[in-house]
């Protein structure tokens, strides 16, 4: 059997169909400045003090970096974007990318923006997926303090009580609305806690198929044996692991909370260890299809293809449900669409909210784009070789 589906990442005409050329050239100037370190220094620093001072640059961030990366300000705004996504046949993610203020009436709206977010995808085959931060629904010191296995105050273990409450209301309502719901990954320290919560979730939740999906950062040496470990638990108990795959979001943080506190860093230790463990993560996932469904949640152009063969080779139709490929919107089209292209699940974190609110997410996507070698210059190259074919043909 021939392994290796017939599928270009270099097909620009693809990638950008959806843009016309006064678009395709407004994705040029942005990656053009997050190409540049410094821009994207100067930019960010900018944007976050004309904020504080109330200064009038909404317009011009809803037209620019936000207007680019995010949906709209709420679920009815992103209709548009769901819209043309699925004209392509790539699936939304809605994902609420608003950063919890710390108190309980914060947490109560977050979980209920985010049952809306599953009312809103019940029935529509084009919002596959929700998501969801466990730190908005409640306090990541307490959860710290768990992991610790350090002792609750009475009025600790009651915030700690209701946080579990709000995630079992997300995942209760998922499952009754038959949508998918996936848990993002967070920081080491109180990680194990959000695991715990996951795989509860899915034990009540998973038992006919997946409708709770954790998230595993293979950036951690520990988290294929993690991946294996949770698939050995579901099978003993009969029910399926929901994984959503990432290479991870947090390297610096964790890398510099180890040295500050004096224990190993859990962070592997160089990209190639990271990607290793991720292609091994994605063939024992499909070497196990059937109690495991997967999200591949990558901007990496090998390990997407690596899944594609891996699905050919086990004999897995691109369109199989219990197989996703997942990218964040405004980035990597060239991926996105030419999976979808070939008939492949596809889907795309779609994150919306406040203009002013979202930009902390704003300035860490423009954080990874430079941070991760050649991947804003990957970009920035496609665009313009889609702007140089337009022309060609206009000749």
């Amino acid at each position: 059997m021939n392994t290796k589906p017939n599928i270009s990442f270099e097909n620009t005409e693809i990638a950008f169909a959806s843009r016309t050329d006064v678009e395709l050239k407004k994705m040029y100037l942005i990656f053009a400045v997050m190409d540049s370190n410094l821009a994207v220094k100067l930019g960010t620093g900018l944007a976050d003090v004309a904020f504080k001072l109330k200064l009038p640059i909404k317009g011009i961030m809803k037209k620019t970096m936000f207007g680019h990366f995010c949906g709209g300000e709420s679920i009815e705004d992103c209709s548009k974007s769901i819209e043309e996504l699925k004209q392509y046949g790539i699936g939304t993610i809605l994902d609420y990318s608003v950063e919890g203020k710390g108190t309980e009436k914060s947490y109560d709206f977050t979980r209920d923006e985010i049952l809306r977010t599953i009312e809103r995808s019940a029935g529509a085959t084009e919002i596959p997926f929700t998501v969801f931060k466990v730190t908005g629904l409640g306090s990541y010191k307490i959860m710290t303090k768990v992991q610790a296995g350090q002792k609750l105050s009475v009025k600790e273990q009651e915030a700690f009580e209701r946080l579990k409450d709000r995630v079992d209301a997300l995942c209760k309502s998922a499952y009754e609305h038959d949508v998918r719901i996936m848990i993002d990954g967070e920081e080491s320290w109180f990680q194990d806690v959000i695991d715990d919560l996951a795989y509860e979730a899915m034990e009540k939740y998973n038992r006919e198929k997946a409708i709770v999906y954790n998230t595993f950062q293979m950036y951690r040496k520990d988290m294929l044996g993690l991946l294996k470990s949770a698939h050995q638990e579901a099978e003993s108990k009969g029910y399926h692991v929901g994984a959503k795959l990432v290479r991870g979001a947090y390297m610096e943080k964790e890398r510099d909370r180890a040295e500050d506190m004096g224990y190993p860093s859990p962070i592997q230790d160089t990209k190639e260890d990271s990607d290793k463990d991720y292609n091994a993560a994605l063939k024992f996932s499909i070497e196990n299809k059937d109690r495991i469904y997967l999200v591949s949640g990558s901007h990496n152009e090998l390990s997407n293809i690596i899944l594609t063969e891996l699905m050919n080779l086990h004999g897995l139709k691109p369109e199989d449900e219990r197989v996703f490929f997942a990218q964040l919107y405004g980035m990597s089209d060239n991926i996105s669409y030419n999976l979808a292209f070939a008939g492949y699940n596809v889907a795309k974190y779609v994150p919306y909210g406040p203009v002013e609110s979202v930009m902390p997410y704003l300035y860490r996507r423009a954080a990874e784009n430079t941070s991760v070698a050649g991947q804003s210059s990957r970009e920035f190259d496609l665009i313009k070789n889609e702007i140089a074919r337009r022309a060609a043909i206009k000749k």
